[in-house]
C-alpha cells in the first residue's frame, strides 16, 4: 500500500512528540520536507485515524490507542513499509544463494573489486584498470554483495534492516539506495588503496557509512528516525575499535575490512553533517 500524506505543516512545527506517540503505537509513517514544509507520510488505511489523533494529541499522549489492527504491522507489512531497504537485503541475499556463501568463485569473479582467475593455490587478480577499460565499472560497486559465510551474511543484513529503514522513513528510499552505492564505492576504494588485490566483500563498510549517517544528523537536526540508542552506538564503535587492534583476527575470525569500514564510517559523517545542516537550517 504506498503512502498518504497526511499532514503538511511549516518547518518550524515541533512534530517529535506526535511522531514519538505514533512510535510507541507501531503506526508505519515518515517524515520528509517538501517546499519548505514538513509532510508526515502514513499508509492510506490509517489516514482519518492518524489526522484524528493529530487533531487530539498534537504534543503527544501516551495513553492513547489506535483501533486498527493497522497500527501492528507484521513483518510483510514492515517489508512494504520499507521497500528500499527490502530490495537491497533480498538482492544481497540473491547474490549469497549464486555464490555459495563464498564457495562458488566462478560467480564471485564477476561481483569482486578485481576479476580473478585460480591458479592451483593462488588468486592471480587481473588489475583494475584493464577491467575498467573493458567496461566493468559494477566492480567499483558489488564487492558489497558478497559474503563469506552464514554469520558474515546474518549479521551484515539485520544491521541494514535496521539502520537502512531509518533512513528510508526520514529520508526516502531513493535517499537510502543513493547513499548505500556512495557508501559502498568509498568504502570499496578504501579497503583497496589499503590492501591492494585482495578479495574482500560485504556490507559492513556501508553500515558504518548508515551509522555515521544517522550520528551526525542527529546531532545536528534531531529526528526520532534516527534516534539509535546509545548501546548500539557504542558496541558498534568498539567493534570497529577492537578489529583495528587486529584482536578479531588474532582469534581466529578471519580477515577484515578495517579500511572499508573507516571509509565508510568517515563518509558516512561527512553526509550525515551536510544533510543534517541542511535539515537544520530549513527549521
Amino acid at each position: 500500500m504506498q503512502p498518504v500524506a497526511v499532514l503538511r505543516l511549516p518547518v518550524d512545527t515541533d512534530l517529535s512528540a506526535f511522531v514519538a506517540l505514533l512510535e510507541r503505537l507501531d503506526v508505519p509513517h515518515r517524515v520528509s520536507e517538501e517546499a519548505g514544509e514538513q509532510v508526515l507520510w502514513v499508509s492510506a488505511g490509517m489516514v482519518e485515524q492518524v489526522r484524528g489523533l493529530y487533531t487530539r494529541f498534537p504534543v503527544g499522549d501516551g495513553h492513547s490507542q489506535l483501533t486498527t489492527k493497522a497500527s501492528t504491522p507484521g513483518l510483510l507489512g514492515q517489508l512494504k513499509n520499507s521497500p528500499s531497504t527490502a530490495a537491497m537485503l533480498a538482492l544481497t541475499l540473491v547474490v549469497a544463494g549464486v555464490t555459495l556463501l563464498g564457495a562458488n568463485f566462478a560467480a564471485i569473479s564477476w561481483l569482486s573489486f578485481q576479476d580473478f582467475q585460480i591458479q592451483g593455490d593462488y588468486i592471480v587478480f587481473t588489475p583494475l584498470a584493464e577491467s575498467l577499460l573493458a567496461g566493468q565499472w559494477w566492480r567499483l560497486l558489488t564487492p558489497m554483495l558478497i559474503h563469506f559465510g552464514i554469520l558474515h551474511l546474518a549479521m551484515n543484513a539485520l544491521w541494514y534492516w535496521e539502520l537502512g529503514r531509518r533512513i528510508e522513513a526520514r529520508q526516502g528510499g531513493l535517499m537510502l539506495l543513493a547513499l548505500t552505492l556512495l557508501f559502498s564505492l568509498v568504502s570499496n576504494l578504501a579497503q583497496y588503496s589499503q590492501s591492494g588485490p585482495s578479495l574482500f566483500g560485504g556490507l559492513s563498510g556501508v553500515l558504518y557509512g548508515l551509522l555515521g549517517h544517522c550520528w551526525i544528523f542527529q546531532k545536528l537536526a534531531p529526528s526520532s528516525a534516527f534516534r539509535l540508542p546509545q548501546g548500539v552506538l557504542v558496541m558498534m564503535l568498539v567493534w570497529l575499535l577492537l578489529c583495528l587492534s587486529g584482536l578479531i583476527t588474532a582469534l581466529g575470525f578471519g580477515a577484515i575490512a578495517n579500511a572499508a569500514h573507516v571509509g565508510g564510517l568517515l563518509i558516512g559523517c561527512l553526509t550525515g553533517l551536510l544533510g543534517g545542516a541542511l535539515a537544520r537550517s530549513r527549521r
